[in-house]
């Protein structure tokens, strides 16, 4: 029998109440199938019949243990970074190769002496021309970050900084770009014609979502002056918890699977991760990888990160909520939140982290949970069939030559209205913000999320564009048909030139913003579009006042919690 204690020596404490036994039977089926040795074997028939490439996907499993040997060679670079006396960092990627890198900026911010690190993975203007008036251009190194190498998002990036590079007195040319890429790729190509600084290739069989411990999280992790030994060391130690002889009960990623898997199953597939404000940022990383591996063949986990804290009555029956909580941080709000979900019957999980060095820990944990969760719903967690559409799409309307606003083919705006009288139990809003990241662009879309949490009993999403496309685009399109979408656009003026392309950098935000909602559209899933003129996040805060007026007396009742989680 699995009860909570025995999970307590790897920091997993489940309180699941009636759901217990359903996870003690799935974890007793895991020991019967020997299912984490298989898993450590590579055994394609976890998830389908046939191999599916799923194979050659699973590097990730001692990638942390092979990347212990590159630890020396890469404290070395970020030495020789810091005597070249670069001022900035900016790494240029999208999905799986920049969503570890800024969890690990966010969480940790650069050690004393170490260069300032940017994330850019927005094709908005106001991003880009926000990133350039931060840096010094002829004393920033830019870091290139892409698996595949051709990601449209990245070249665009390239093209515009090496511009500004070039025509910046005083620069050094391709020594101050860098590469992280997989071999053989168009990336690595242009690396060499350009003569970059260097360029670190990945190993092949480590898919995107899954990167975050190989040089794709750790060569970020290095210039900010991280410990490395400690960081890989946590991710390693999870692994050998993880371990083929681990029975399932002490297993905490087989543990975390199970239940993700099974509490899925029966409906409750909203995985709500509450975090400690030190260690929020791991949700943008947990999202794609739950999304992504598991949003296919109209089933999949909802990921709901950093949604606004509401009294238990706000949630339905739809959700499982884990508790990342760092000890020693300002857990108070947190604990009472959990708390009192516990006391509603609602399943918690809580994960406890000594310190923010964990999150190596727990990267590896949630990569071992959604291959686990996978297999009990069924799917390939390793691939990605409904992401291609979004891009073609993209494509095709840029080469129309013409704004993707004026397309006869999209239907007109709707409203918000329109939009939440479709909302039902099961269901959750997406909220996609083609908007510049920023804290105040953040408090608007929280204001909103809270409104429709506490207004419509609905649980929320919110992803930055085209940042989400390569992160929760996946789930929206493949997994199930609950959700309801909502596009918010900012004016993309002044716009900024792409060197060497047709089009601008807000044409191409605005092309992928449409090519996504075509794809949606295909798939009948419901989708509305506001821009948002000239009055911006002001605009945001208006709709957030139409779902729930501030006097309303469900906005009244939420006093037993305030504030965010993550």
């Amino acid at each position: 029998m699995v009860r909570g204690d025995t999970m307590l020596a790897t920091h997993l404490s489940p309180r699941l109440g009636a759901w217990q036994t359903e996870v003690e039977a799935a974890l007793e089926e895991m020991a019967q199938t020997r299912m984490v040795a298989r898993l450590w074997r590579k055994d394609h028939t976890l998830w389908k019949p046939e191999p599916r490439g799923i194979e050659n996907r699973l590097g990730w499993l001692t990638v942390a243990e092979d990347m212990q040997k590159q630890v020396g060679p890469l404290r070395e670079f970020a030495a020789s970074v810091r005597e070249a006396g670069f001022s900035h960092v900016v790494l240029l990627g999208m999905g799986g190769s920049s969503l570890g890198p800024e969890v690990l900026r966010a969480t940790f911010g650069s050690a004393r002496g170490f260069s300032h690190l940017s994330v850019l993975d927005s094709t908005v203007p106001g991003a880009v021309r926000e990133v350039s008036k931060s840096i010094r251009p002829a004393r920033t190194l830019f870091i290139l970050a892409s698996k595949s190498g051709g990601t449209v998002e990245v070249l665009s990036l390239f093209s515009y900084f090496w511009n500004l590079v070039m025509r910046t007195r005083g620069n050094t040319g391709g020594a101050q770009f860098i590469a992280i890429t997989d071999h053989g790729t168009s990336l690595a190509s242009l690396a060499q014609e350009r003569a970059f600084r260097t360029t670190f290739i990945n190993p092949a069989d480590v898919g995107g979502r899954y990167s975050v411990l190989s040089y794709f999280g750790l060569v970020p992790a290095a210039l900010l002056g991280l410990d490395l030994d400690r960081l890989v060391g946590r991710g390693v130690h999870m692994a050998q918890a993880c371990g083929p002889d681990v029975a399932p009960p002490q297993n905490p990623g087989a543990y975390l699977g199970a239940v993700m898997g099974r509490l899925g199953r029966s409906g409750r597939d909203k995985v709500t991760l509450i975090a400690s404000p030190k260690v929020r940022a791991f949700g943008l990383w947990a999202e794609q990888l739950l999304a992504e591996s598991t949003g296919k063949e109209g089933k999949g986990l909802i990921p709901i990160a950093d949604e606004p804290m509401a009294p238990p009555a706000c949630y339905g029956n739809d959700r499982l909520f884990v508790h990342l909580r760092l000890d020693g941080d300002a857990n108070a709000e947190g604990d009472r939140h959990v708390s009192a979900l516990e006391r509603a019957g609602q399943p918690v999980l809580r994960l406890t982290l000594r310190d923010r060095y964990d999150l190596a820990a727990q990267f590896f944990c949630w990569e071992f949970a959604t291959a686990v969760a996978s297999h009990f719903l069924g799917i390939h967690p390793f691939d990605q069939p409904d992401v291609q559409e979004s891009k073609e799409n993209t494509s095709r309307i840029l080469k129309e030559a013409q704004a993707p606003r004026r397309s006869a083919r999209v239907q007109s705006d709707g409203q918000l209205a329109e939009l939440l009288a479709q909302a039902a139990p099961g269901k959750y809003l997406a909220i996609l913000a083609y908007l510049r990241p920023s804290v105040q662009a953040d408090a608007a879309l929280s204001a909103l999320r809270k409104a429709v949490l506490v207004g419509r009993r609905l649980a929320t999403t919110a992803g930055y564009g085209p940042r989400y496309l390569h992160s929760t685009g996946q789930l929206h399109k493949g997994g199930p048909n609950t959700g309801l979408f909502l596009q918010l656009l900012e004016d993309m003026t002044p716009d900024i030139e792409i060197p060497g392309s047709p089009y601008t950098f807000g044409t191409l935000a605005e092309s992928q913003a449409m090519g996504d909602r075509l794809a949606l559209e295909a798939r009948r899933r419901p989708v509305v579009r506001v821009r948002l003129g000239r009055s911006g996040l002001a605009a945001i805060r208006a709709l957030a006042r139409t779902v729930c007026p501030p006097d309303a007396p469900t906005a009244r009742s939420s006093h037993a919690v305030a504030g965010q989680d993550g």
